[in-house]
């Protein structure tokens, strides 16, 4: 039997203060599932830190999707909004109250960008690399990795094929979230 585990979440919303804190609950839940825990502190700033922007700043409305996606070796965690404008990192002094979050998401990210998205939107994102031994500790079960031809050359992905799956086992529903705005 092959199949192709889950290794992406979407959540859709209104990017409101009351929402921020359950889409961080979802990150958090579903890097749990992935059995990436390492990483939810910083998958949880850095989303809390993109999804502010879009509060603050998104016209004509703070409609977004986060979108989480685990590659072999990192997470990528991507918000899209409808509002075309790119970010601009701010130069903000030691006591400033606001305007570090872009500069926060550099510096605990492996990397990060922003890029157009379509007609009217953009598309900020954040790279964290993998704990070690990513594959086999997420899947728990013996992987072949098959590389495959990136859409996007910054990041390789590959198939996961999955062999000798124990029919005891329970299947696990794919874990996708959606949170209506």
């Amino acid at each position: 039997m092959i199949s192709h585990p889950s290794r992406h979440c979407t959540v859709e919303l209104q990017a409101l203060p009351s929402r921020i804190g359950q889409v961080r609950r979802i990150v958090s839940a579903q890097l749990r599932y992935w059995h990436m825990d390492a990483l939810i502190d910083r998958a949880s700033l850095g989303v809390t830190e993109l999804l502010s922007n879009v509060h603050r700043h998104a016209q004509p409305d703070k409609t977004c999707t986060v979108e989480m996606e685990l590659l072999i070796d990192r997470l990528k965690v991507s918000v899209y909004d409808h509002d075309p404008r790119l970010p601009v990192m701010a130069n903000a002094g030691p006591l400033a109250t606001c305007g570090r979050g872009l500069a926060m998401v550099a510096a605990m990210s492996e990397s990060w960008g922003a890029v157009p998205d379509g007609e009217c939107g953009k598309v900020v994102w954040f790279t964290l690399p993998a704990p070690g031994e990513t594959a086999p500790a997420v899947w728990g079960r013996r992987l072949r990795l098959t590389a495959v031809e990136p859409a996007d050359r910054r990041f390789t992905e590959v198939a996961l094929v999955e062999h000798g799956l124990d029919s005891r086992e329970p299947e696990r529903a794919p874990a996708r979230s959606t949170v209506p705005g």
